[in-house]
C-alpha cells in the first residue's frame, strides 16, 4: 500500500493553557511529593518526631525540600502529608494530598503498594505489570532511595502504601481510563520537577531558546520532548554546544517555525514512540487534549516494516504507542518498524519547514539510553 502523506496540523493551545501567558514557575512531580511524604512517615517511625519538613533526592542529583503538611504516628507505624504544588502547569493534580503510610515488616527489603486513589493497571503498554498500583519506575526508585537513607534494607523491611485523597475523582480529569489505569490517579515523574510544557509561556519558552541558538551562530538545532531524551541527544551529537539542545515538550511545530524563521540550516528531533507517532501523523502540537497516537499509522508501519497480518492487528489493538513499541520489540521488528516511523516524521517535519532546512530523527527507548531506530544521518 502506497505511503499517503498526512496533512499538517498544529492545533491551538488548550483554553486552561491560553490564560498563563507570563509565568513560568515549576513544581513538584507527584512522584516527588509522594517521596518526600514517605520520608516524613518513615522519619517518624525511626525518630519518634515528626519533621516539619524534609529533604529528598532528586534523579539528577539535586537535593531539595519540601514542607510537610501532617504527620503522625499510628498503632502500626506513621502516616505523613505532602501536598502537590504543580506551579504554573495546570495539572488536575495541583493541590492533591500525597499521603504515605509506613511501617515495619518481617522481610528485609523495600514493599510498595498503591492505597485508595492511585490508580491500578490493567492494561498493557505502561511499562508496569498489570494489576499493579499505577507507581512508575523513577518514583519507585526516589522512594526507595529516600527509605535508604533512614534505613538499611538489607537488614530491615519497610512496607509503603502511597494514597491520594479524592484521586479517583481527580483522575477523571485524565486520560487513565483509556489507558487502563483505574480507582486513581498515576504516581508519576521521571525528573521530580513539573516543567509547564502545556502553557502558553512554555511555547515562547521553546521559541525563544530556538532564537538564542539562532542568535550565537548555531546552525542546528536539536529538539528534545523532555530530560530524558535530551539525555539521548546529546550522546548522538556530543559535538554540538548546550545551547542547541531545546526541550519542546508538545510544541515541535513552534520550534520548527522558528528555525525557519531565524534562518537555521538543520533540526534534529529526538523523541519516543507515542510522540513520533502523533508527529508521523501530521500532528506538530501534541498535547494529550488535543491529539492521540494514531495506532492505525502504527499498524500499516508495521505492515510495511514486514509484520504479519496479526501483528499488525495486534498494534492496532494496542493500549498505548509504548505497547506498540513493546510489540514491536517482541517480535524483532522494533528496528526496521522504528526506521519507518522516524523517516515519516522526517518527511512531515520536512514538508513543515521547508527544503532550505536538514532534518534528522531519532527515537529512542523509554529510558532515554539507547537509540533504537532513526533516519537521515542516523540512519543505519
Amino acid at each position: 500500500m502506497a505511503y499517503d502523506p498526512p496533512p499538517l496540523r498544529e492545533p491551538d493551545l488548550p483554553r486552561t493553557a491560553k490564560v498563563r501567558p507570563v509565568a513560568l514557575r515549576t513544581g513538584w512531580t507527584t512522584g516527588a511529593c509522594a517521596t518526600a511524604a514517605t520520608k516524613a512517615a518513615l522519619t517518624a517511625l525511626v525518630t519518634g518526631t515528626s519533621p516539619e519538613q524534609v529533604e529528598i533526592g532528586l534523579p539528577a542529583g539535586r537535593r531539595v525540600r519540601f514542607p510537610v503538611a501532617r504527620c503522625d504516628r499510628t498503632a502500626g507505624g506513621a502516616e505523613a502529608v505532602v501536598v502537590k504544588d504543580a506551579g504554573d502547569d495546570p495539572d488536575v493534580t495541583h493541590g492533591a494530598e500525597l499521603t504515605a503510610t509506613v511501617g515495619w515488616r518481617q522481610i528485609p527489603g523495600l514493599a510498595l503498594a498503591g492505597g485508595s486513589g492511585v490508580g491500578t493497571v490493567t492494561k498493557p503498554g505502561l511499562g508496569l505489570p498489570v494489576g499493579g498500583p499505577a507507581i512508575n519506575d523513577t518514583p519507585r526508585q526516589m522512594i526507595g532511595a529516600a527509605v535508604a537513607e533512614l534505613v538499611d534494607l538489607a537488614v530491615l523491611g519497610v512496607r509503603v502504601v502511597i494514597s491520594v485523597p479524592r484521586g479517583e475523582i481527580m483522575a477523571r480529569k485524565t486520560t487513565n481510563r483509556r489507558l487502563g489505569i483505574l480507582g486513581g490517579i498515576s504516581i508519576l515523574g521521571t525528573t521530580g520537577v513539573v516543567r509547564p510544557f502545556s502553557t502558553a509561556s512554555w511555547r515562547a519558552s521553546v521559541v525563544q531558546a530556538v532564537q538564542v541558538a539562532a542568535a550565537q551562530g548555531e546552525s542546528t538545532v536539536v529538539l528534545c520532548t523532555g530530560g530524558r531524551t535530551e539525555r539521548a541527544a546529546r550522546e548522538l551529537l556530543p559535538e554540538l554546544p548546550e545551547v542547541c539542545f531545546v526541550e519542546v515538550g508538545d510544541f515541535t511545530g513552534a520550534a520548527v517555525t522558528a528555525a525557519v524563521t531565524h534562518g537555521l540550516s538543520g533540526v534534529a528531533f529526538v523523541g519516543m514512540a507515542g510522540k513520533l507517532a502523533k508527529l508521523a501523523a501530521g500532528v506538530l502540537m501534541t498535547h494529550y487534549t488535543r491529539s492521540k497516537v494514531d495506532l492505525s499509522l502504527l499498524g500499516a508501519v508495521t505492515v510495511e516494516a514486514g509484520g504479519t497480518a496479526e501483528l499488525a492487528a495486534a498494534v492496532t489493538a494496542a493500549n498505548t504507542g509504548r505497547h506498540a513499541y513493546e510489540l514491536w520489540e517482541a517480535a524483532g521488528l522494533l528496528g526496521p518498524a522504528g526506521d519507518l516511523l522516524c523517516g515519516r516524521v522526517r518527511a512531515v517535519l520536512r514538508r513543515f519547514a521547508g527544503d532550505a532546512v536538514a532534518v534528522d530523527v531519532a527515537m529512542v527507548d523509554f529510558t532515554g539510553r539507547r537509540c533504537v531506530a532513526a533516519s537521515g544521518r542516523w540512519a543505519r
